[in-house]
């Protein structure tokens, strides 16, 4: 199903500073999820973080952190259980997923989206764990169970639709 910038939440899943440097080609997961949190604020799109434990963990990413327009601590792996639906605005069924570890707190999390009749599709290529299959296995996974998957740049050309979008030059200035 193709993506409508108007019925979409991004949410931005433990980009944290601790975390980060143990991700396998975290600079990369990063970029890649700043892009799509950009993208999103540029055509309207919701984009809400999460935070593991951040007393331990520390804050996300300052760059990520600025993007969203709330961020839910958490304890739980799946940040449903600690009130990401209630954090989500009405109306907006399809969730893009994106963030860090893919195999723990992203798919419990996308898991629990699915659980609660949304749409989840995951942006893989802003998402992330410490070893490859980790992260190759909660994508195979998460695809059975319902999600979609996509890249940052896929989501962004869906949202446009058209060359003839208002948008579609900022936009493809920030995918180059």
């Amino acid at each position: 199903m193709l993506h409508s910038h108007s019925e979409s939440i991004v949410v931005l899943i433990d980009l944290q500073t601790r975390l980060m440097p143990a991700i396998h080609e975290s600079a990369s997961v990063g970029a890649q999820a700043v892009r799509l949190g950009r993208i999103a604020r540029e055509l309207d799109v919701p984009v809400i973080g999460t935070e593991q434990n951040p007393d331990s963990l520390g804050e996300n990413a300052k760059e990520i952190k600025d993007l969203c327009t709330m961020t839910v601590a958490k304890h739980h792996f799946d940040a449903t259980a600690d009130g990401l639906i209630n954090a989500l605005p009405k109306g907006r069924t399809r969730i893009i997923v994106a963030g860090c570890e893919a195999h723990v707190c992203v798919l419990q999390t996308a898991i629990g989206l699915l659980q609660g009749g949304l749409s989840v599709t995951l942006a893989i290529d802003a998402m992330g764990s410490r070893k490859i299959v980790d992260k190759e296995a909660a994508i195979t996974r998460l695809n059975k169970a319902g999600a979609d998957v996509a890249t940052v740049e896929m989501v962004a050309f869906e949202w446009l639709r058209s060359s003839q979008h208002p948008r579609f030059r900022d936009i493809l200035q920030m995918i180059k």
